[in-house]
């Protein structure tokens, strides 16, 4: 992949409209999402706003309060309209503000639709209750609904020419995915419980006598749920370990977006790691004014250069 199609700054005024719109759901309701791409150029910005108001919506199907055939009808119309956008259907002045600004970003930059597509069965796996037995069949989920938003997110961002290894960028954002998603589930553990989802594999739960579940404040009598914390947080590290990998082959803003976002979550582990039981009293989030450092931290390109490093020494 080589860096995205450059984009004209030249928009017309309905489709202007639609990013504005954009814009307004992804600052209202994804403020670690936010962070990161306010460190993109307008044109790229503008694109990951279409992105993430149309998962957005996507999401909010899936944890809406409807019965799930409706849900299901809802996720399959939404496809339709994916269908429209990549057909080349959506007229600027088309009413619907998500599907206008999406169709103009993916004119402009070359976005792998399709992993919206992979978003939409992820979360189908959520409304017919899928639950996993293994990491691997997790994992399955997390590429759906986090690995393929790496990829889409890669579509806008493109790579720098003559970086080592690009053939493997698009491996690298979908780890990357998986990372911040394996965080999410962590963070969200409590929350998930009592709508009655579990996403960690059945086969580490019962490895550290959590099968219970987590209804409470508290872990389950008997079990190990600090050791469990304890091993999917090294499992996550891992993956960003694998996915930090891409930042290098990243243009200077767009890695520093890529490094604020996984930033953010990083330091959300370091919380997790530290008070495990933490998550199940309520939802760890990080003050305002720490998101602000990493994002500054990677805007210096502090992670990229660390990446590097870490990167030329392998080969030595």
């Amino acid at each position: 992949m080589i860096r995205a199609v450059e984009a004209s700054q030249a928009v017309s005024a309905p489709v202007l409209a639609a990013y504005r719109y954009c814009e307004t759901v992804t600052g209202q309701q994804a403020r670690n999402f936010a962070y990161g791409i306010r460190l993109l150029p307008t044109p790229e910005r503008r694109a990951m706003s279409a992105l993430y108001a149309f998962s957005r919506r996507v999401d909010d199907i899936g944890d809406g309060e409807l019965p799930g055939a409706v849900k299901v009808e809802r996720l399959e119309d939404t496809r339709a309209l994916l269908g429209r956008v990549r057909g080349g259907a959506v007229e600027e002045d088309d009413t619907d503000p998500v599907a206008v600004a999406l169709a103009h970003a993916s004119a402009v930059f070359p976005i792998p639709l399709g992993g919206l597509d992979e978003l939409i069965d992820g979360v189908q796996m959520d409304v017919r209750g899928a639950t996993y037995e293994t990491w691997d069949d997790l994992k399955v989920y997390c590429r759906c609904v986090a690995g393929a938003i790496g990829r889409l997110s890669l579509g806008v961002f493109g790579t720098e020419p003559g970086a080592r290894g690009v053939e493997r960028a698009p491996e690298y954002a979908d780890t990357l995915g998986l990372a911040l998603q394996l965080t999410n589930i962590l963070r969200d553990v409590r929350e998930d419980a009592e709508g009655g989802r579990t996403y960690l594999p059945a086969d580490d739960l019962a490895k550290f006598g959590c099968s219970a579940g987590f209804a409470g404040p508290t872990p389950p009598e008997g079990s190990d749920f600090a050791g469990l914390v304890h091993f999917e947080v090294r499992r996550a590290r891992a993956l960003f370990a694998e996915g930090y990998r891409l930042l290098p082959m990243l243009d200077r803003r767009s890695g520093a977006c890529v490094a604020a976002m996984a930033g953010i979550y990083r330091r959300l582990l370091d919380r997790i790691e530290r008070d495990p039981e933490a998550v199940l009293r309520g939802r760890v989030s990080l003050p305002g004014r720490e998101k602000a450092y990493v994002a500054v931290r990677g805007l210096s390109g502090f992670d990229t250069r660390h990446v590097s490093r870490h990167t030329l020494r392998g080969r030595a």
